[in-house]
């Protein structure tokens, strides 16, 4: 004779693992696993509240100087632009800047000469 037993069987929840559910059972199980398998990733340092921009961790020195003078020839551009579109002191004010922007890009391309020397092959 088959005796009719219920999918999954019924146990009486006072009773069963000493008075602990099954669920709880599995939420600290899961708890466990997630400490000690999926540690959560360190806590980053966070900018400060006025600062807007920022660069990504990581990133090496010849690409951190490529972009720093690419960036510098395109502000030289743009004023260069602008200064001959002015006259009088405002031109010489433009010209001036330009003048800085051109000497920090030259500065930057010799940092990366010898940061990143060329192959010579």
């Amino acid at each position: 004779m088959i005796k009719v037993t219920p999918n999954p069987p019924e146990t009486d929840p006072s009773s069963a693992h000493g008075g602990l559910n099954s669920q709880k059972l599995d939420e600290a199980a899961q708890r466990a696993l997630d400490y000690y398998l999926a540690p959560k990733p360190e806590a980053k340092k966070k900018p400060p509240s006025n600062q807007l921009f920022t660069v990504v961790e990581g990133i090496d020195t010849e690409c951190l100087l490529a972009n720093l003078s690419e960036t510098l020839a395109s502000a030289n551009a743009t004023v260069s632009d602008l200064a001959f579109e002015l006259e009088g002191s405002r031109r010489h004010v433009a010209l001036g800047v330009q003048q800085l922007i051109e000497l920090s890009e030259l500065l930057a391309n010799r940092v990366l000469d010898e940061q990143v020397p060329v192959a010579k092959g």
